[in-house]
């Protein structure tokens, strides 16, 4: 599975309608649409389709076809989504009408190419399941943990400082193994 980080935008027209596809992480739809509405208020649609994992891993997703026929546009966008395996993402797909009909079959193949167009032209990063440690050493320990945290990519969440160090950290199953192997005995996993 792949996701996005941040916003990527094509163009693709067919038969005078200009379709722009905005892909980006889903967690932000709400701010997107707010604001496509505003930069394309004469459009004559906003189609979207979005998939993410919800707290038990359970992919959830839904799409619109926002006054076009039905199934011919929110429909296919998501199996395009789903066709490249993305999570955590969102496309919204702004229309403006070139006066020629292109028919439900012309819509279904404008819309999925248009989100095929932007992803294709998007960065992509490899889905990983975050786990998270919390682990508690001693102030003499720190610098040499923390360089070894950074050499294994395992992201610092927070530190509390105390008559020790508890370090709240994140990252993969596989990771925080390798990690938990080279801790210390002074080190202590919470």
């Amino acid at each position: 599975m792949k996701y996005v980080k941040k916003e990527f935008y094509e163009i693709f027209e067919e038969k005078k309608s200009k379709f722009i596809a905005h892909l980006f992480p889903s967690k932000n739809f709400d701010e997107v649409m707010n604001r496509l509405k505003k930069e394309h208020p004469k459009a004559r649609h906003h189609v979207y389709a979005y998939r993410y994992l919800n707290e038990l891993e359970q992919i959830v997703e839904n799409s619109s076809d926002d006054g076009e026929p039905k199934g011919t546009s929110g429909k296919p966008s998501l199996n395009v989504l789903a066709g490249n395996e993305l999570i955590n993402s969102a496309v919204i797909i702004v229309r403006y009408f070139g006066g020629v009909k292109l028919g439900t079959g012309g819509l279904v193949r404008a819309y999925s190419d248009s989100v095929n167009k932007v992803i294709k032209n998007s960065e992509l990063f490899i889905y990983e399941k975050l786990e998270n440690l919390t682990i508690r050493c001693d102030y003499s320990e720190l610098s040499k943990l923390e360089y070894d945290l950074q050499l294994l990519e395992i992201n610092i969440l927070n530190k509390e400082f105390n008559t020790d160090v508890t370090l709240f950290l994140q990252a993969t199953k596989e990771k925080l193994n390798i990690l938990k192997s080279k801790l210390g005995r002074n080190i202590i996993t919470i």
